[in-house]
């Protein structure tokens, strides 16, 4: 079963947006949270397939803001922003901090929530099809995708991909371990800057993350394992797991 949270302090609000979800997508699982304090409880210990949520929680102007970042650190959901924050403003900052999409209240429509909420599900469930294709194509594979690929990041050692040498710098092999590690799971930006001494912005990882595909690719030339998760970050996707 499908499940939300909302995480909205406005009673009213609340359940307007939950009895649009429900008419959206009937039989789905919804949560409601009021403040900060019950929502990052209720992250730490749900796994939830997408959440609504509000900047503002009480007097906490930013509360939003400290949940999405909650969120990124443990499950990488889905966030859907619904303030009354200026879009203007807040939007960017939002985009920066990963949230799927921003609406500003009293600007919107319910078709509009339905039809960028509907969006956000499909997206999910895409994902998850996707995550389950590559458990099956990795049970079949005759060489399972751990053992193709072999490095020691913290000795220096050269990584190796199906018997052949990879050339990388050290930092690098930091964020394809930290990539590998987590196979099928979006690793954050925010996760990628614990793996590196400098240059801690989405340009530098993206730069790395090119670098790898680039070294990759010089002698896999179908390497397509490192996946850009739009606003989020990256994930290693074991499509070639069979190519062999």
């Amino acid at each position: 079963m499908v499940k939300v949270a909302v995480i909205e302090d406005d009673l009213p609000t609340s359940n307007q947006l939950k009895s649009w979800i429900e008419a959206a997508k009937p039989g789905i699982h919804i949560d409601q949270w009021f403040s900060r304090d019950d929502a990052e409880a209720a992250i730490a210990r749900e796994n939830y397939d997408l959440v609504v949520l509000d900047i503002e929680l009480g007097r906490e102007r930013h509360a939003g803001v400290a949940i999405i970042n909650a969120i990124n650190k443990q499950h990488a959901t889905p966030v859907l922003v619904v303030s009354a924050m200026p879009a203007t403003i807040y939007r960017s900052i939002m985009k920066a901090l990963d949230a799927w999409d921003y609406l500003q209240k009293a600007t919107f429509e319910e078709a509009d929530f339905i039809e960028t909420f509907l969006e956000i599900l499909r997206s999910v469930k895409d994902r998850k099809q996707h995550l389950s294709q590559n458990a099956a194509y990795k049970e079949a594979a005759k060489t399972p995708v751990a053992d193709q690929l072999s490095m020691d990041p913290l000795r220096q050692r050269t990584p190796i991909w199906r018997g052949q040498r990879i050339n990388l710098p050290l930092t690098a092999q930091r964020i394809l371990a930290a990539l590998f590690a987590r196979r099928g799971q979006v690793v954050s930006y925010e996760d990628l800057y614990e793996v590196v001494k400098s240059g801690r912005n989405r340009d530098n990882i993206r730069k790395h993350v090119s670098t790898i595909r680039d070294a990759f690719r010089e002698i896999d030339a179908d390497f397509e394992c490192i996946e850009n998760v739009p606003m989020r970050g990256f994930r290693w996707v074991d499509d070639d797991a069979g190519r062999n």
